[in-house]
């Protein structure tokens, strides 16, 4: 269960800051894509090792 709740907690925020670049011009820096990647690199990772 814990999983499930940080998988589908980082994907409501990867999701969140995608629309504010996509839609609202927020600024896609180097850093914040790199660290939007280091969340999924650990969400994919959380689902290999369960």
């Amino acid at each position: 269960m814990g999983t499930a709740y940080v998988i589908w907690t980082g994907v409501g925020g990867i999701g969140t800051v995608l629309i504010g670049i996509f839609l609202f011009g927020d600024s896609a820096t180097f850093w914040r894509l790199f660290f939007i990647f280091l969340i999924i690199v650990g969400i994919v990772g959380l689902k290999f090792v369960h």
